[in-house]
């Protein structure tokens, strides 16, 4: 079961909490979106927390923790973590 934001207490505290959620989950990205959303990110006080909340639960959408769906997707699998098959 995945968590709402209400559950997680760090997240009242987000620099994002004042920001327009589109920002964050935009219908269309763009490199400039992206770029202003991390810059709220920067500053926050709970980065740290919400980057790794966003790592462990796998978020499939938005900026976390400042980082893109495609940052945390290479931080949870690095280039060549799959072996190959032996056979």
């Amino acid at each position: 079961m995945r968590n709402t934001v209400r559950e997680i207490g760090w997240a009242t505290r987000g620099a994002c909490r004042a920001s327009d959620p589109e920002l964050f989950f935009p219908l269309a990205p763009s490199t400039e979106q992206e770029a202003r959303a991390k810059a709220v990110c920067a500053d926050c006080p709970v980065l740290a927390e919400c980057r790794t909340y966003a790592l462990r639960e796998a978020e499939p959408e938005g900026i976390w923790g400042g980082l893109t769906v495609q940052e945390r997707r290479g931080l949870r699998f690095p280039s060549g973590w799959r072996q190959p098959a032996v056979g």
